[in-house]
């Protein structure tokens, strides 16, 4: 018993040594188990599941605290769609507010071309065919096509196919009778010949223009069913605009004084859209090689630029005798033109 003693004595003496040392280690357990939880609530929010903390030393854990911590209650990014830009372009896709309507070989391209060097002006590069091809797909498939533009900006498009159809006058003023509308104008019978050398360039094996131009040539008998022919009787053809548009919104310019003058005309345009005279003498030089005027720089790039190549082509050599007997035919709707328009375009 007497040896006994002191063992009882000793294990009585280290029980307040352990029992201090259970709650160090029960604070340090719930001192860890809250640092934890803190952590997911800062980290995940409190609708995060089941997540576990980490090491506080772990190499996941250091890079964890490097990333910027969300507000609490804030949902976590998303990253952005698949295939989508990351600066999406300023502006928006409008309808246009003006229309290159025609006419077809009479310098539509070199307007178009020219106008898009303003900086307030936007323009679809090709041709929609919209208000004569592809009407039933809708004015959100046509306005999905354009360029994206401020609101200090214009939409513009050019389809000289639109001045012949019928339909278009009312399918434009439908979709907006504000809108204003270019008819570039040539000489008849020189904007004829143009059209028959590039159709022959395609087709070289179509009958001759003689031949397309007449039902009966020694009568002098026209044939305004060939296409090339119908285009240029342009006082028949704006009738049927001045239907729905008023003359002030209908701008006419000269093909030819397009290319002998291109800063006046363009001048002229810049006038009617109501914008500044941004595109003067200097953006222009003549190519002699082709024989009209190109631009010093173009919209995208500060180089030179000239129409394509099926601009500027040699005409077909036809007959004098044709010619005059087309601008017999003529005359009476170029002077009716004159009259409507207000203008003389000397096309006699």
């Amino acid at each position: 018993m007497a040896r006994g003693a002191p063992s009882a004595a000793a294990a009585a003496a280290s029980s307040p040594s352990r029992r201090l040392a259970r709650r160090v280690l029960a604070l340090l357990a719930l001192s860890l188990c809250c640092s934890c939880l803190c952590y997911r609530l800062l980290r995940c929010g409190p609708a995060a599941p089941r997540a576990r903390c980490p090491p506080a030393r772990s190499a996941a854990a250091k890079k964890l605290l490097q990333q910027p911590r969300p507000r609490c209650g804030a949902p976590p990014a998303q990253p952005p769609a698949r295939g989508a830009p990351a600066n999406p372009r300023p502006g928006a896709k409008r309808l246009p507010r003006a229309i290159v309507v025609g006419v077809k070989k009479g310098g539509t391209r070199a307007v178009l071309e020219f106008i898009r060097v303003h900086p307030d002006v936007r323009a679809l590069g090709t041709e929609p065919h919209f208000f004569d091809r592809n009407y039933d797909r809708g004015l959100e498939w046509y306005r999905s096509l354009m360029p994206r533009t401020l609101d200090s900006q214009i939409t513009v498009e050019k389809t000289p196919s639109y001045f012949v159809t019928k339909e278009a006058p009312r399918r434009i003023f439908n979709m907006s009778r504000d809108t204003k509308l270019i008819v570039v104008v040539r000489n008849p019978v020189t904007r004829a010949i143009s059209d028959y050398t590039q159709t022959l360039s395609k087709k070289p094996d179509i009958p001759t223009f003689e031949g397309l131009s007449f039902r009966n040539r020694s009568l002098g008998l026209v044939d305004t069913s060939w296409n090339a022919i119908r285009i240029g009787m342009y006082a028949v053809h704006l009738e049927s605009w001045l239907q729905y548009f008023p003359l002030s919104q209908i701008h006419f310019v000269s093909g030819e004084r397009l290319i002998t003058d291109p800063a006046g005309e363009m001048g002229k345009i810049q006038d009617f859209l109501g914008i500044k005279r941004v595109i003067t003498d200097k953006h222009f030089y003549f190519n002699k090689t082709k024989g009209f005027p190109c631009l010093k720089k173009s919209e995208s790039s500060g180089l030179p630029r000239c129409l394509g190549k099926s601009k500027g082509r040699t005409h077909v050599q036809i007959d004098p005798e044709v010619i005059e007997q087309l601008r017999d035919f003529y005359r009476p709707y170029n002077i009716k033109f004159y009259e409507t328009v207000g203008q003389d375009f000397r096309w006699e």
